[in-house]
């Protein structure tokens, strides 16, 4: 890995702010659900300066080879994708605060985009998070991890749950988060998956669907829910209403509806068993509810894609893999793998092979683990390091 120096300089802030994985648990937040994710090794720096204005702000990113510059009192949807993440961010912190002013980001990234381990989270949390301490507005984690969420349903038009978020923020190395999307109380499980490790293997394919097939899925999942607590005569959530209920209803809701509501309640059975999986160092366990859940995304939700198929078709042929799925919001992205440590180099070669030949698209890796969440970087005398 290559190690980066930012030069200290008075008044700097820098921010360490990582993406995530969801070991399962998907589409499940914004449906009052359990997911159990983990922050990851993977994170987006920031050096954050103020720069003596009352309303500018200039952010580059080294990944995009371009500046943001946006004025405080007068923000506006971006140009590029990444700048929306960055100006809803802004915007919120105006709803909530007085104290921001102008400030200069230079900012670069270790986490692929468009993979489904939500570098938009790491992008909004970890500048939220440094300007907060930059200005010393005062806001805690929670307000962090809120007003982030709003700044992607606001200005990026993705009405996201608040896992993403939360997991950028609360991750503890070495650990995943049991979190009930519901109530946020949350609880930190250990990670004892040696000889084991997660593998991500990224399509590199993002369809059409995956801003506005989300959006559809979140409708579809609303509309079937209030069919079922309406006719019931039950509080408006998934928590309240059982797969017989939903049975009963199944010629009112459809096909459509009866499948995304069924996988809801179906997948969140699974995260609070892959939890006492965890809990229990069942590894083996853990893996089968990982293919249970990417059959549920593929048939009854409907979030993957052929790409995302055939991997976790492929890795059903090595012994050495306990587990797959797709993760993320789904129509691309990568699938995770659970895989035993020594068998990685050669699975990497022959899923690559198979791959490219069947789509004509290169495949990608990496190998990750549970880390840390947002933090401000550990100060050197010779500067701030980062590997």
């Amino acid at each position: 890995m290559n190690t980066h120096i930012i030069k200290e300089s008075p008044g700097v802030v820098i921010v360490s702010s990582p993406g995530r994985i969801n070991l399962i648990g998907e589409h499940t937040d914004y449906n009052d659900g359990f997911v159990l994710p983990a922050a990851i090794d993977k994170r987006i720096y920031m050096r954050l300066t103020k720069n003596g204005t009352k309303t500018t702000c200039r952010i580059k990113s080294k990944g995009f080879d371009s500046v943001l510059i946006a004025d405080l009192f007068s923000l506006r949807p971006g140009t590029e994708g990444w700048h929306n993440y960055v100006l809803g961010v802004l915007n919120e912190l105006q709803l909530l605060t007085q104290g921001l002013k102008g400030f200069d980001c230079e900012m670069y990234t270790e986490v692929p985009t468009g993979s489904g381990v939500s570098s938009s989270a790491a992008l909004e949390c970890g500048l939220a998070y440094g300007l907060n301490r930059l200005f010393e507005l005062g806001l805690d984690k929670w307000q962090l991890i809120k007003l982030s969420q709003r700044a992607e349903h606001n200005f990026v038009g993705t009405k996201c749950g608040i896992m993403d978020q939360f997991s950028s923020v609360m991750g503890k190395k070495k650990h995943a988060m049991l979190l009930d999307c519901q109530s946020l109380e949350f609880e930190y499980i250990p990670t004892k998956l040696d000889p084991y490790v997660i593998l991500m293997l990224n399509t590199n394919v993002t369809h059409n669907l995956a801003t506005s097939g989300y959006n559809t899925r979140r409708e579809e999942s609303a509309t079937g829910l209030n069919i079922v607590t309406n006719h019931f005569g039950v509080k408006n959530s998934f928590r309240e209403i059982t797969p017989g209920m939903i049975e009963e209803c199944r010629q009112q809701l459809g096909d459509v509806r009866y499948r995304r509501c069924t996988y809801i309640l179906e997948e969140n059975q699974r995260v609070l068993k892959a939890a006492k999986a965890l809990k229990k160092n069942d590894i083996l366990e853990l893996g089968n509810l990982l293919y249970s859940s990417h059959k549920g995304q593929s048939e009854k939700y409907e979030v993957s894609c052929p790409e995302l198929d055939f991997l976790v078709e492929f890795s059903k042929g090595t012994k050495e893999i306990l587990g797959s799925r797709m993760v993320g919001g789904g129509f691309g992205g990568c699938t995770l793998n659970l895989i035993h440590k020594d068998a990685v180099v050669g699975y990497v070669e022959r899923s690559s092979i198979a791959y490219e030949k069947k789509f004509k698209i290169k495949l990608s890796h990496f190998v990750t683990a549970p880390s840390r969440g947002t933090s401000i970087t550990k100060q050197r005398h010779d500067g701030f390091k980062f590997g």
